[in-house]
């Protein structure tokens, strides 16, 4: 018989629940040399960390493919797709953030020369992808979930509005697509459980 209890659903709800403003995201830079100074040198740093504002728990899914059979749709499993994941910045004043993503952009192809550039081969793939990483934080800041976006890289480094009118303190988003990501429930098929927790090594 079910329970109707609030002291069992406050025993259920783990530690006051999961709390949506308690996350970290960490940017972790292609291997290429993207070309800049300190400012936008800032992969892996606690800046990125502080000013990527709202993000998201990545999410998946699994297309249906109906097989017809006399009257009927069995529905088989399709492939799995992942979404692009969008991040939305805070712009510091000497804008460390938005140059570096600025610069990974235009190393990818050259807004200018309409060419790769800034230390990244794009014939190597591994030359202009990074990894991204959000980190879902307990009440005492101590990661609880973690997911790392594998192969990233910025579709679009999106405008920031200004106006006369404006008192606050200006935002950005950018658009990453990725190719999958890791986390500490992947399923592992031979074995019938779950894996171990990735490292998440830079």
């Amino acid at each position: 018989m079910s329970t109707m209890r609030i002291d069992d659903f406050k025993t259920a709800l783990a530690q006051g629940g999961a709390r949506s403003n308690l996350f970290k995201v960490t940017v972790f830079w292609p291997n290429g040399t993207i070309e800049g100074d300190a400012n936008t040198v800032v992969g892996g740093d606690a800046l990125t960390s502080f000013m990527i504002k709202t993000a998201a728990l990545p999410g998946s899914s699994i297309a249906s493919i109906p097989v017809p059979f006399r009257g009927r749709q069995l529905k088989v499993t399709g492939d799995r797709d992942f979404a692009d994941w969008n991040v939305q910045v805070i712009n510091d004043n000497n804008f460390a953030v938005r140059n570096a993503f600025e610069r990974w952009h235009d190393a990818i192809n050259g807004a200018v020369t309409n060419v790769s550039g800034g230390g990244i081969d794009v014939t190597r793939f591994d030359s202009y992808v990074g990894n991204l990483e959000i980190e879902q934080l307990g009440r005492d800041g101590t990661p609880i979930k973690r997911y790392r976006l594998i192969g990233a890289w910025p579709t679009e480094v999106a405008p920031i509005d200004v106006s006369y009118d404006a008192g606050d303190i200006e935002e950005f988003s950018v658009n990453f697509t990725y190719q999958w990501f890791e986390t500490d429930t992947t399923f592992e098929p031979s074995g019938g459980s779950f894996v171990t927790p990735p490292s998440f090594s830079a």
